[in-house]
């Protein structure tokens, strides 16, 4: 199966595709909402800030087809700014509208502790977990933000604990979702996508 990747006009493209490709599996960058429309399974990965996130995806007519997709059942997931981007809006950029798929907010990372959370951190799992499945309980995975969902449910699958513990894994029918970066991640984060490509096929 082919995964597509949502190409915004700025992400981390070049390292999932070669993350993608390490594990044998096909993918293309898609930019238009009839790919998107067309697509088996979808990728959208985010770096950088909220407000250029949602411009560029609104600017590229991509919003409609997105939601259309998930609508449909199409399996989807998201990664860092990715994940933010489900959410209704973020602090980060206020007045600018995220999907709204979850009607929660996405909100900064507390001043007690260091911000951008930058570097490997541990998961705490509140259930069972699509994307985890055979991955150790005490693996580490990389992150690097500085905003985050707060843990919610139904949606939340694990949190990470930096200042306050944010939704690190969030999977919700067909949406499934990452803060952290599991092109990054090593062998645990390759097995995460692996795990969503053998769920989503």
């Amino acid at each position: 199966m082919k995964l597509s990747i949502i190409d915004y006009g700025a992400g981390n493209l070049p390292s999932i595709e070669r993350a993608l490709r390490n594990l044998g599996a096909e993918s293309e960058c898609i930019t238009k909402p009839e790919q998107i429309a067309a697509a088996r399974a979808l990728i959208l990965p985010g770096v950088g800030h909220f407000s250029a996130f949602v411009t560029g995806l609104r600017e590229g007519n991509l919003t409609s087809a997105l939601r259309q997709a998930l609508t449909r059942g199409i399996p989807v997931l998201g990664i860092c700014l990715g994940l933010q981007a489900m959410f209704a809006s973020s602090a980060e950029a206020p007045g600018e509208s995220g999907l709204d798929l979850i009607h929660e907010n996405v909100q900064a990372l507390p001043t007690n502790v260091k911000s951008p959370h930058i570097g490997w951190n541990q998961l705490r799992r509140l259930r069972e977990s699509i994307l985890l499945r055979d991955i150790p309980d005490d693996a580490y995975f990389y992150f690097a933000h500085s905003y985050a969902a707060a843990a919610g449910e139904p949606h939340t699958a694990a949190v990470c604990d930096h200042g306050f513990p944010f939704s690190a894994v969030l999977e919700q029918d067909n949406l499934m979702a990452v803060q952290f970066h599991p092109e990054q991640s090593g062998e645990a984060g390759w097995r995460v996508l692996r795990n969503f490509l053998e769920w989503a096929q």
